[in-house]
């Protein structure tokens, strides 16, 4: 088995201590993150509160303390372990924390060291910055859900874009790049990471093709949205789809001499849209006529740039993943290895053994069992 899937107490991130206050989306998954790469994590549950992350894979690598932040003692308690952490990760609506006596100014006053962590859609500030919202609401201003889904309307890329890639890995960048500011100077600070900041600038490729004229505000219309012919997927005879993908020139005529277009001038003019229907309809076409499965094995591996579409559930049976170990097993639940992976310091997905108290939190970053001991 790869070292980088193998439980243990190492890791890239070995002897940070992190304080998760338990919230849904994108900051229980860049907590999940951190914990892979070996900072040790709690997160705070509300008590009696619904906590959907409680087996779930995002909850994976470090426990969880049941604290009630409306109580006097809990509070107190809560104030002395983030004494003792490097950062913290909220994300409740602006001034939640405030209000428990918990925000920044305070946090920050006793541990001018930690880097406080603050994960939202609208951000901090601003006129929406305390109204509800979700992925898709927070997309949609980018331009993001614009630019995404079939011609007739935009559709929401599942949570990926917003919660998870513009939110919770701008978060994680965030928190690291604190935490080595705090190292050189001493001083930790506020890390204000909006969803709707992210997936703007998730769109920086795309915003500087409209600003060359090479961008059209119309899906399917484009180079990368399912507009031009050879980046598309297509339905095989068996139901089924294969991802077609050969951008290059070079790779673009290895698809057409495996496929037998080599010899039809209609793409010869891979490059002018006002073609791209006629070879749509084609390759529609050329497609339908065998399986999926055939068509891997004809092009999947060559530079024509060709795999499935495969479900979640066939993903981790595909031969590269499998080979990677891309996917594990833990408790019965096929879920994600660790990503990315280190040479020296591997991530792992590490063992909990139930519920703590804020009482043996404390014990343990005061010196027993620490990493930092």
């Amino acid at each position: 088995m790869d070292p980088s899937h193998q439980a243990g107490q190492g890791g890239s991130l070995a002897g940070l201590r992190i304080v998760e206050f338990a919230g849904i989306g994108p900051g229980p998954f860049a907590a999940m993150l951190l914990a892979d790469m070996g900072a040790d994590l709690v997160r705070l549950d509300r008590p009696g509160g619904s906590d959907p992350y409680s087996k779930n894979v995002v909850a994976r690598g470090r426990p969880s303390v049941t604290v009630d932040l409306k109580d006097p003692a809990d509070l107190a308690g809560t104030l002395s372990l983030l004494d003792r952490a490097d950062a913290l990760i909220e994300g409740f609506r602006p001034g939640v924390m405030e209000r428990l006596g918990l925000g920044p100014d305070v946090v920050l006053a006793r541990n001018p060291r930690l880097v406080y962590g603050r994960m939202t859609g609208w951000g901090q500030d601003g006129p929406l910055a305390k109204a509800a919202g979700h992925d898709i609401t927070y997309l949609a201003v980018t331009g993001a859900l614009a630019a995404i889904g079939p011609e007739e309307r935009p559709v929401p890329p599942l949570n990926l874009v917003g919660d998870y890639g513009g939110g919770a890995l701008y978060l994680v960048a965030g928190i690291l790049a604190g935490l080595l500011s705090a190292g050189r100077t001493g001083r930790g600070q506020v890390v204000d990471a909006a969803i709707c900041d992210g997936a703007a600038s998730l769109m920086a490729m795309f915003s500087e093709l409209a600003s060359q004229g090479r961008w059209r505000d119309r899906r399917e219309a484009n180079l990368l949205d399912g507009g031009a012919p050879w980046y598309r997927t297509y339905a095989c005879s068996d139901g089924r789809h294969v991802a077609l993908g050969p951008l290059e020139p070079q790779f673009y005529a290895l698809f057409r001499r495996l496929t037998g277009l080599a010899d039809d001038p209609d793409f010869d003019h891979r490059d002018d849209p006002a073609m791209w229907p006629t070879l749509r309809l084609k390759l529609e076409t050329l497609f339908a006529g065998r399986t999926r499965d055939e068509w891997c094995r004809l092009l999947e591996g060559t530079d024509a740039c060709l795999a499935p579409v495969l479900a979640l559930g066939e993903a981790p049976s595909h031969p590269h993943l499998a080979a990677r170990q891309t996917f594990v097993t833990l408790d019965g639940t096929v879920q994600p290895a660790p990503a990315p992976r280190f040479s020296a310091t591997p991530s792992a997905i590490r063992s909990v053994s139930g519920p703590l108290t804020l009482a043996e939190v404390m014990r343990r970053w005061s010196g027993e069992g620490s990493s930092r001991s």
